[in-house]
This record gives C-alpha cells, sequence and structure tokens, in this order.
C-alpha cells in the first residue's frame, strides 16, 4: 500500500522540494499551505499522488478540516512534516516588534503543536513518522534572536515527541539546517544548502529500518 507524507508549508522552498522527492519515491502527498494557487499548481505538477489542500496551519479548525481532508482521500497518514515557519523583519530584543513576534512564535511553536496534537492519532493508527524543520539557530545562541528561540523550542519539542511516541513505535526526527536557499531570504542563496538538499534528508529519514531510527540531522553549507 502507498504510504501518505502530509507537509505544511508546502507550497515553495523545502515543502515543495519534499514533496516532489516524496513524491517521486512513490509516496502520496497531502500539501498544506495558504497559498492556494501555488499550492494547486504544485500539486498539478505532481499529478494524481498529490491533494493541494489550501489552509493557515495556525487556525485550528483549518488545520483539523485539512487533515480530515487528507485522511479520508489516501486512507491515512503514515508520515508528517511539520516545516511551515517564519522569521521577523526587526532583528533583536529591544528592537524588535512585539506583533511580529506573535505572528511567529504562532506559526513556529503553537502550530507545529497543533500540527502533531492532530496528527497523532493517525500516526499511531500507522507507527508513523513525525518530522520537524528546526534550524542550526535553535542549536546556537544568536545575538537577541527571538527566531532562534523559536528553533530551541523546536529542537526540545521534537525530543521530548520522539521519547512519546517511541511508546508506541512511532518515531520523531528534527532536520537542522544552516542557511538554506529558500523564499525565507530577500536575496537568492545559490551557494547556500538547496532546498532539495533537505527534501533528500527527509526521505533518508523517512526511509530507514525498524533497526534505526534517526532522530536528528544537522545539515551545514558545503562553502
Amino acid at each position: 500500500m502507498t504510504k501518505t507524507l502530509l507537509i505544511t508549508g508546502a507550497s515553495t522552498g523545502i515543502g515543495a522540494a519534499t514533496a516532489r522527492a516524496a513524491a517521486q519515491a512513490g509516496w502520496n502527498v497531502a500539501l498544506l499551505a495558504r497559498s492556494k494557487d501555488t499550492l494547486e499548481e504544485l500539486a498539478g505538477d505532481i499529478g494524481d499522488s498529490a491533494l493541494a489542500l489550501p489552509c493557515d496551519v495556525t487556525q485550528r479548525d483549518e488545520l483539523d478540516r485539512a487533515i480530515a481532508q487528507a485522511v479520508a482521500h489516501f486512507g491515512g497518514l503514515d508520515a508528517v512534516y511539520a516545516n511551515a515557519g517564519k522569521g521577523v523583519s526587526s532583528a533583536g530584543i529591544e528592537q524588535g516588534d512585539p506583533e511580529e513576534w506573535h505572528a511567529m512564535i504562532h506559526l513556529n511553536i503553537l502550530a507545529v503543536l497543533a500540527t502533531a496534537h492532530a496528527t497523532l492519532p493517525h500516526l499511531r493508527k500507522t507507527k508513523g513518522h513525525f518530522v520537524v524543520t528546526g534550524s542550526k539557530a535553535g542549536r546556537d545562541h544568536l545575538k537577541g534572536s527571538v527566531y532562534g528561540a523559536t528553533k530551541w523550542f523546536v529542537q526540545g519539542f521534537a525530543g521530548n515527541l520522539a521519547e512519546e511516541m517511541r511508546e508506541w513505535g512511532g518515531r520523531c526526527t528534527v532536520i537542522t539546517p544552516g542557511m538554506v536557499d529558500t523564499p525565507f531570504f530577500d536575496e537568492p542563496k545559490p551557494d547556500k544548502i538547496q532546498p532539495e538538499d533537505i527534501a533528500a534528508v527527509v526521505m533518508f529519514a523517512l526511509s530507514q529500518p525498524a533497526t534505526a531510527v534517526v532522530r536528528e540531522v544537522h545539515i551545514m553549507p558545503g562553502d
């Protein structure tokens, strides 16, 4: 039976690259993101194994509805990739913008928690896998970085979730990249990690046998 991977933040960058890689590897992909047109274009390019589910993952009712549609369409979930995230334009604490913090924390922390909370019952049925995008910024202390602090949360959460899922045969992996060439940055970064590089790491983690659980993959640019 074909396995199904649900991806948040799926319309561009790492999410889109992972959707393509998973589909190429024979997975069904349920694609969640706010940008309806871009998401549907991606699903159209991938074909019948892809389902576009436009939604705002910070809104629990929209998230629940999208997950229910994915399960109804594909018959279940075998893996979830909580990839949606954002940064801020105002750096630092003293000069930071609390409104930006609120929006970022809601997406980078609360939406990750909600995605896990909503999908774990389905993953339990398949002894499935939860993958989440962390960051090098969640492993280092960066001057005044509230974004980095949200990724420190993700780092700790992933380890704690891995221990919880372990009790019923599930798995959790956190991917912690350095700078990635994605729309997250205003200028292209062609010499940095490519979205396809992260997608390959996600598929590596998902493909491991029962005897090996990849809890974390830390990937840095090669330059």
